[in-house]
């Protein structure tokens, strides 16, 4: 596991801030599989790796399957095993899914490292006696809130997470403070060169290939899992009306708005572009077999039934690089952040006192 020192999100993982909302998934969960992400020009860029990275990390060091009541000591100050458990817990919230047996040794050192470095982090912060303005502390809370779609969504969130009110506003003044701590010492100084992007970019012409790729919008009836004969007809019959009025000229997008159950009806039904393998086969086979402007027949899928029309098609494509420049800039100068971040929270180790008793 790579440490994202950097990521005050994953640092403080007891935080309600690492809960995402289930609002805020993709509008294309009704018809993509699970685990699939949108395409994006040179979104690979973000997830690429230097060339002469090593390819296999060393094997962690088994953890035990019983942990002691304390994990590890940071300059005295215990990492016990609820606040270790809780984090692991988080972090399999997010990710939708258990830490499985094989990834549990590297999931479990990573999460620790994280915990340590804030520690170690908030330690510093309170050496040096920084203090956030209750505008600053304001603010962040406000963004916090903003991830959620309600006030009921985010009391939720804190519930789950057995977090209070007060709980967060303290753990989100730390999150403040350490980032402020880290601007000074780490953000100030990165600078990305314009000759560092273009030699990434030349030196890694796979990682910005864009695949064949489709615009499609739709409309979705659902049909709920194990309808009733009755329920399903009655869901069919309401796709027949949409694709009616879709065939005579309708416009597609009021239809979408008015009539579909697919959180993406805001947009006018439209899913953006997506390349092969992303979606549910049957609506897959459907919209790439489709003509920009054509409307499809009704398409059945574990969702329900599906009135697609497809906007435009892209063919596969390298991403060009004043496309992908942006992102390059912006992995580039993430990976300066990590390492200079990783080098200060090894500084603050070095000089103190980091016991890991698993």
């Amino acid at each position: 596991m790579k440490q994202q020192y950097v990521c005050l999100a994953v640092l403080l993982a007891a935080s309600v801030a690492c809960q995402k909302p289930a609002a805020s998934q993709s509008s294309q969960a009704s018809a993509a599989k699970p685990g699939a992400t949108p395409a994006a020009a040179g979104a690979a860029a973000a997830a690429a790796t230097r060339p002469g990275t090593p390819a296999t990390p060393p094997a962690p060091k088994p953890v035990p399957a019983e942990l002691p009541s304390v994990v590890a000591k940071v300059n005295g100050d215990d990492i016990p095993r609820v606040e270790f458990e809780t984090t692991i817990q988080n972090v399999e919230r997010r990710a939708g899914r258990p830490v499985s047996p094989e990834q549990r040794d590297q999931v479990y050192r990573g999460v620790l490292e994280d915990l340590i470095a804030l520690r170690l982090l908030k330690q510093e912060v309170a050496r040096r006696q920084l203090t956030a303005s209750d505008a600053e502390l304001a603010e962040a809370m406000k963004g916090m809130r903003q991830q959620f779609p309600t006030e009921a969504a985010f009391k939720q969130a804190l519930t789950a997470q057995k977090m209070t009110f007060e709980q967060l506003r303290e753990e989100t003044r730390t999150q403040v403070l350490v980032s402020k701590m880290l601007q000074q010492e780490v953000a100030s100084q990165v600078a990305v060169k314009p000759t560092e992007i273009s030699g990434f970019y030349e030196k890694n012409p796979d990682k910005f290939q864009q695949p064949e790729a489709v615009r499609a919008s739709h409309v979705l009836i659902t049909v709920p899992e194990g309808a009733a004969p009755a329920a399903k007809a009655a869901a069919r019959a309401k796709a027949e009306t949409v694709l009616k009025q879709a065939r005579a000229g309708a416009d597609f997008a009021k239809l979408a708005r008015t009539y579909s159950d697919d959180a993406s009806k805001g947009r006018g039904g439209d899913l953006g572009f997506f390349p092969k393998g992303q979606m549910v086969p049957a609506f897959e086979a459907a919209a790439f077999a489709l003509a920009p402007n054509q409307v499809s027949d009704i398409v059945e899928s574990p969702f329900g039934y599906h009135v697609i029309k497809v906007i435009e098609k892209r063919p596969a494509q390298s991403v060009p690089f004043s496309e992908a420049a942006p992102r390059i800039e912006q992995y580039l100068r993430q990976e300066q952040q990590q390492a200079r971040t990783k080098a200060f929270v090894d500084q603050l180790r070095a000089k103190g006192s980091v016991q890991v008793l698993i």
